[in-house]
């Protein structure tokens, strides 16, 4: 038989080593699907329950692989649907390739059923290469770019294929005018280093700095022992950016842990305390918790040049891979002794774990929401994978979650997308299928559409080594995090038809679709319920009734931030009463004596 455009895709697929494409079907797309049924599941087709979740389990698989997620879907409302997916992707920086259907070619331009302009919607998220095959010998030239661009760039990308031209008969490009070969799939990108003179500017200024800071974000992923030598070098703390909660343990003394809205008091008084400032592989865009303009000298590592100066007046700029950029500083710094500065650092991160953990034993009706991240932290494996969603339940990941081990955990860092924690999770079991999964869920986020997802967790649990798949929902009925902006930035009370969610059981739906479940409504029993999850062998939801009346207080509250939660408040805010209480049990834990 033939080979056709379809089955070429596929072919191409296994060259660049890709093991499954995240999708769901649609005649935009017959070919392709047609192709795949003749594939002896290689690569395997990974049917989600919905587009956009298609694309959150193949930006979920490039995060936690460090290798390309790979997406498909029809023409019209499929394409359509990929959107919120790859945006995600864009702005946290990983590398997607979406292959897209197309009405075929005989009918475009007529008005034809599920015909949608798809270069114009494509053109801004996809915006460093995409590409419509209309020709077969187009195909090679088009795919391999695609994948090699999102590499490189650290991007999305896409490739739309009319339905007729996916069915026709698969014709190589010859060496000729007007037809572009392409070459065999490769990997790898170089690690490049700064040239001399960058490497001892920034040696300088880090060598004259006497409070030296260290940011790291995801882009310092692999470059842990290179930024534990600078900070032991240069007596520095080290505040992680979200999206590089992961990148260092923190265990470290001098780890002060996330920084931002959702970031800790340490890495808030590192900041604001120090006079030097290095930042590596991050783009943390609250520039306000970065140290007040002109009172640090500041240096940045970055691969990509155009993010550099970016958040904050930067005097050295090294362009360059992080783990190869310190490696090359190293040698240019000036080693210290313990100092005054590293002392207090590690005092603020001691004291800090000591009140996070008051926090979180604080009383709330009927379970305190710290308190399960809590617990988590003190059971989960060395080598589980966390995925977050975006909720006032991400405010306790940020703070509470203790990365060690080998652990890795991620979020939708830049877009802050509801619904992405469920299919994060599927695409990691994917990546790392010998590793536990645990997915942290608001049920704002698992109404939208986590739920629905559960049904791909079941469908594919046969092909994880090791079962262990959590998901666990923070079940407060409201859409907290917006209610508490608002109360915080807009001085409104919570307004309860937008805010408040249907009650469901979330533990009961699990059941019926093939998962075990816990329902948690006392605070003595989640340790237990998080034990049974790691152990039960196959997938587990937890059902936790959380108080959301529980403050996600920012590390420094400003006046402006007192002053509109306390209007909302007088303003009829329904919850008043319980905000005002948990707000100052919260809030007096960081003023109580250290146990020591």
């Amino acid at each position: 038989m033939a080979m056709t455009v379809g089955d070429h895709v596929l072919r191409r697929l296994r060259e660049w080593g890709v093991e499954q494409v995240f999708g769901y079907p649609g005649d935009g797309i017959n070919g392709l699907i047609a192709a795949f049924g003749r594939a002896d599941d290689r690569p395997r087709f990974v049917q989600s329950r919905h587009e956009e979740m298609s694309a959150f389990e193949a930006v979920g698989y490039a995060k936690f692989s460090g290798r390309t997620g790979v997406c498909a879907a029809t023409s019209g409302p499929g394409a359509i649907h990929l959107l919120n997916g790859l945006y995600d992707a864009k702005l946290d920086h990983v590398p997607v390739v979406a292959i897209v259907g197309q009405t075929a070619r005989s009918a475009m331009g007529g008005a034809y059923q599920q015909e949608v302009d798809l270069q114009a919607l494509f053109k801004d998220v996809a915006s460093e290469y995409l590409a419509e095959v209309n020709v077969a010998a187009q195909l090679p030239f088009a795919l391999d770019r695609a994948f090699r661009t999102a590499e490189a760039r650290r991007a999305p990308t896409a490739v739309i294929i009319p339905a007729d031209v996916q069915e026709e008969r698969y014709t190589p490009p010859a060496q000729a005018f007007r037809q572009v070969p392409s070459s065999p799939p490769s990997h790898g990108t170089a690690r490049a280093v700064p040239d001399e003179g960058d490497l001892e500017r920034a040696a300088a200024i880090l060598n004259a700095g006497e409070k030296v800071a260290i940011l790291a974000g995801q882009g310092a992923r692999g470059a842990a022992e290179e930024l534990r030598q600078v900070a032991d070098a240069t007596g520095a703390g080290i505040a992680k950016a979200l999206l590089g909660k992961d990148v260092l343990p923190d265990g470290l003394p001098y780890v002060t842990g996330s920084i931002g809205l959702l970031g800790t008091r340490p890495s808030y008084e590192l900041m604001r305390d120090c006079d030097t400032l290095l930042i590596v592989g991050s783009n943390m865009p609250y520039s306000q918790f970065l140290p007040e303009f002109g009172q640090a000298r500041a240096v940045q590592i970055d691969r990509d040049g155009a993010m550099i100066g970016l958040r904050y007046p930067t005097e050295a700029n090294l362009v360059g891979d992080a783990g190869a950029t310190l490696a090359a500083l190293l040698p240019r710094l000036e080693r210290r002794g313990r100092t005054e500065w590293r002392d207090t650092v590690e005092r603020n991160v001691s004291s800090w774990w000591e009140t996070l953990e008051r926090q979180a034993m604080v009383g709330a009706r009927p379970v305190n929401p710290m308190r399960v991240v809590h617990e988590l932290s003190e059971r989960v494996p060395d080598d589980a994978i966390v995925t977050a969603d975006s909720g006032s339940s991400t405010n306790w990941y940020a703070r509470l979650l203790k990365v060690r081990g080998t652990m890795r955990c991620s979020l939708s860092g830049t877009l802050a997308t509801m619904g992405c924690g469920v299919p994060y999770a599927i695409g990691a079991k994917f990546a790392h299928p010998d590793r536990p999964v645990v997915a942290l869920v608001g049920d704002g986020a698992m109404q939208m559409n986590g739920l629905a997802e559960l049904m791909t967790a079941v469908r594919y649990r046969d092909r994880w080594q090791d079962p262990c798949f959590v998901v666990c929902v923070f079940d407060n009925g409201d859409l907290n995090q917006v209610t508490w902006e608002l109360r915080a930035m807009g001085g409104a009370p919570k307004f309860e038809p937008s805010q408040s969610l249907p009650s469901v059981s979330y533990a009961d739906l699990a059941r019926q679709l093939g998962f075990q479940a816990v329902t948690v409504t006392e605070p003595d029993e989640l340790g237990s319920a998080w034990d049974f999850a790691f152990a039960a062998g196959q997938p587990v939801l937890l059902d936790v009734h959380c108080d959301p009346d529980v403050p996600p207080i920012p590390p420094h509250a400003t006046l402006d931030q007192l002053k509109s939660t306390t209007e909302a408040l007088l303003k009829g805010d329904p919850d008043a009463w319980n905000v005002l209480v948990r707000g100052v049990k919260t809030k007096a834990q960081e003023v109580l004596p250290h146990r020591r």
